[in-house]
Order: structure tokens, then sequence, then C-alpha cells
């Protein structure tokens, strides 16, 4: 089935934020927008200036050894990776280069590193990047593993929020709902007004795309 989007341009770049309205399932909340990222997190051309403005938020103060790319944006996290060490960027490491790295995820849907890539966690600087914060139980997932890891959290950046702080740490986003979808919600599915008025799910959705119930 067709995702019927409604697409919301950028004013800070030309990427657009494409969204289907609805009642959707995610693992950890009922949504009334679905957020469509995949062509911002497979489109180079997309993925490039939503890297370029997510750069634009770090680059004169945080030091960033590691990118840590959760929800499938490695294509976003290796061209903030090239941006962040251009000449001239005031965080450049002493390496004068970046890790971009994708965790493994357990069973229990807990963060694990292999004995190969630990290194490019202990030790340092690691910028967590997402495709959507919402509920924050993803990112909270990685915090745990950089610590466990015996890495220090540089910040949290995504290309789409809901939320401006997620575990004490601020959010930087390409996009949120403010001024586009004033009416988004986030809930427990206990809590879910659409589940108390009757209205069945439309889709599940997760960070590989949506399925919707024929």
């Amino acid at each position: 089935m067709a995702v019927n989007h409604m697409e919301f341009p950028n004013p800070n770049g030309s990427i657009k934020l494409r969204v289907a309205k609805g009642h959707f399932a995610t693992s950890h909340s009922h949504i009334n927008y679905y957020v469509d990222l995949t062509f911002t997190k497979h489109r180079l051309s997309e993925a490039k200036e939503a890297a370029r403005q997510l750069t634009l938020k770090f680059k004169h103060s945080t030091i960033i050894d590691t990118i840590l790319c959760l929800d499938g944006t490695e294509v976003v996290g290796a061209c903030m990776a090239n941006e962040l060490t251009k000449v001239g960027f005031s965080n450049i490491n002493m390496h004068n280069t970046i890790y971009v790295v994708t965790p493994e995820h357990t069973t229990g849907s807990q963060l694990l590193f292999r004995d190969n890539t630990v290194p490019m966690i202990k030790g340092k600087h690691v910028l967590i990047l997402a495709a959507s914060i919402t509920t924050g139980y993803t990112v909270q997932g990685g915090i745990e593993a950089i610590r466990y890891y015996g890495g220090e959290v540089a910040g949290v950046c995504s290309i789409f929020a809901s939320t401006k702080e997620c575990f004490g740490f601020p959010v930087e986003a390409v996009f949120t709902p403010d001024g586009i979808l004033d009416d988004y919600e986030s809930k427990p599915s206990h809590e879910c007004p659409l589940c108390k008025a009757g209205k069945k799910v439309d889709a599940i959705v997760n960070t590989y795309g949506i399925s919707y119930f024929r």
C-alpha cells in the first residue's frame, strides 16, 4: 500500500519532511503521525543536507571522535563525519578523523559492540545520531552502551525529534513538530487517545519503515 504523504520543506535547506496522518504503533508507543525519513536516510543529496545542518550545531564547541549511528542513519553519519573533518572546524580531534559505527542489537534490545569496535568507543567523545527521537528509549540505550564501554557522550542529534531534551542531553534536530505538526502525539498504548476513541491501528512502524494492515 502506498503511503499518502504530506510534505513540509525545511526552511534552512533543500530537504522535506514527509509525514502521513493516522494511528500508528511503534515498539514503545502509539503515534498519530508517521514520519517517513527513508529518503533523508538513503538518498545521498538529502543525507548530505541533513548532515550539513546538524554539523552546524556542533562544529564550534564539541569534540567528536565517533558518531554512533542508530536507526539506519549510517549515510547521514558518514556525511557528518566528512563535514566535521573539513579544514577550519574547531572540533578536530587529535587523529584528524572520525569513526562512524553502528551497534549490534542483542535479543533483549541492548546495544553491543564487538572487541574490534570497542576501541572506537572507549575513551572517545561519541555523538549519538538517530533518525527520530520521540520516547527516547533508543537513545537511552545508546547512552548506556557508550558509558558501559568507557566512552563519553558528546551530544545527541536526529533528523526528526519531538523532544528538546533526552536523558539530560539537549537534542539537536533538522525537523521538529513545531509549526508543522502541532498536534503530534506519542503516547504509551494504554494512554493512546485514538485507542480510547475506538480507532483501530492503521499500521506498524519502525526504523525500517511502515506496514499497513490489509
